[in-house]
């Protein structure tokens, strides 16, 4: 594992002022330069695809196969995209005012925001430091990239190609832990965009707030999976939510992150699992290179042994780790309860506990009673489940008979509510995020008539006429001007 070199305070500075510089000097404005940076991050991604999978060795130990679908691809797809649509993205918008102030030519004009601050995760490291790269790109706006240290291959060499193929004078890679982090947010950022967990979640929003600085949280939370087994094929729920339990070990922040079942059907889903799991081959999953990946680190590694160790569940499936390579096996546990150590806060890992309920009315219930989360997944065929999982649940995302697809359509908001963060990303939703809304208007000289009853003195047939005007009186009806 390479050693990661850490950006100093000078070095930041020299970053932060080179790149105000730059935005001052309007670099980033014309629409052709954004669109060389965008196609210069395909050529980096698909030109160094081959490193960037073995950058993940030492961290993940991520599956080729995983790092190709899931951090490379989707990325190199929504960069093209992004290249085709920005010129609809960032065309002024005349807006339909009334007739007398047309002439004025109403407009909302989309204007960078400026200088971004992007503070990314080490369990994507490559498609979530470049999903609100390619929007800052798009939007005409400088960026520096504080990359994960807890994730040191794929930080240490995204910090030797990115100056290789962007502006150097607009954007720059910050590597280093929580000093250098701390260093960078007493900076007056324009946008600052952190993906990670609550705790430092609060800490980038209080440093934001001390600049009036908007930000962007993505803050993943316990993602619940709700399963009805009234209208459901259990073998196929248990099949798509083991293997998205499975992806990244569990390291992912829209993974189910437990089960919410009738008790009259937990056996039946018990039994599901025991197939999947022999069907996906999760004893492999301690020996394997190209199923199944690692978790991230001996601290991440030693939290989920005591998960395990402090559950009062059963196991089901798995139970398996090898702490030399850091694998834990996917691992099910039924008859979980409240309090128990799985439920206490978002697992981040590959163990998932089947918490039974009454019936399908009391698993609204106990969603609606904790922290919003992420996404919401519901295996269910009946559409009154659905409209009232619509109708009465909050979360990020609300996701029926599959887990983690979503993810993967380009058109859709990825977003938080509540204690799972706000702001949206996604192409245009990440290109929104980085722009701001400048209304406008020309009010020509020669209308200078049509405008002069607001200058005084003002005479009752004036204040008349602008009360009517304004929308502040009713203007009387032909009928009643014909009676007076």
């Amino acid at each position: 594992m390479p050693e990661l070199k850490y950006n100093s305070a000078a070095e930041i500075d020299d970053a932060y002022e080179t790149l105000q510089a730059t935005f001052r000097a309007g670099t980033t404005r014309p629409l052709s330069w954004r669109k060389h940076q965008l196609n210069q991050v395909v050529l980096l991604l698909r030109e160094n695809l081959d490193a960037i999978v073995q950058s993940f060795a030492g961290d993940l130990g991520k599956p080729r196969v995983e790092v190709i679908t899931g951090e490379v691809g989707p990325i190199v797809r929504r960069t093209i995209q992004s290249v085709a649509l920005l010129d609809e993205w960032a065309s002024d918008e005349r807006v339909a005012a009334p007739d007398w102030q047309q002439s004025w030519s109403p407009t909302v004009l989309k204007r960078p925001k400026g200088v971004v601050l992007v503070i990314s995760p080490w369990n994507f490291p490559v498609f979530l430091t470049f999903q609100p790269l390619i929007g800052a790109i798009a939007a005409g706006c400088p960026a520096v990239l504080k990359l994960s240290e807890i994730g040191p291959g794929v930080s240490t060499l995204l910090a030797d190609l990115l100056p290789k193929y962007l502006d150097r004078s607009a954007y720059r890679v910050i590597n280093g832990g929580v000093p250098e982090v701390t260093h960078l947010l007493r900076l007056k950022w324009d946008h600052i965009t952190y993906t990670g967990n609550g705790t430092v979640g609060r800490i980038v929003a209080k440093a934001a707030a001390e600049h009036l600085t908007p930000i962007t949280l993505e803050l993943g939370g316990k993602s619940p999976v709700l399963i009805d087994p009234n209208t459901t094929n259990l073998k196929i729920v248990a099949k798509r939510v083991l293997w998205g339990k499975s992806r990244n070990a569990g390291q992912i922040c829209v993974a189910p992150d437990y089960v919410l079942i009738p008790r009259a059907a937990q056996d039946a889903f018990v039994e599901a699992i025991k197939e999947a799991a022999a069907e996906l081959r999760l004893d492999d999953a301690l020996a394997s290179t190209d199923s199944y990946g690692s978790i991230v680190s001996e601290g991440h590694y030693r939290r989920l042994r005591n998960l395990m160790t402090t559950s009062s569940g059963t196991i089901v499936v798995g139970g398996n780790t090898n702490e030399e390579r850091r694998r834990i096996a996917p691992t099910v546990y039924r008859d979980v309860k409240e309090g128990d150590s799985l439920l206490e806060g978002e697992i981040f890992g590959p163990l998932l506990p089947i918490v039974p309920v009454d019936d399908v009315r009391q698993a609204i219930e106990y969603i609606d009673a904790h922290p919003r989360p992420l996404v919401l997944y519901a295996f269910t065929e009946d559409p009154e489940v659905k409209q009232a999982l619509r109708d009465e649940t909050r979360s990020g995302g609300l996701h029926f008979n599959d887990v983690l697809s979503q993810a993967g359509v380009d058109q859709l908001p990825f977003a938080g509510v509540g204690e799972s963060g706000y702001g949206n990303l996604t192409l245009k939703y990440t290109y929104d995020e980085f722009t701001y809304l400048r209304g406008s208007v020309d009010i020509p000289l020669t209308l200078e008539p049509n405008l002069s009853t607001r200058y005084p003195p003002y005479t009752p047939a004036v204040i008349e006429a602008l009360a009517i005007k304004s929308g502040a009186v009713q203007a009387p009806t032909a009928a009643a001007t014909a009676s007076a």
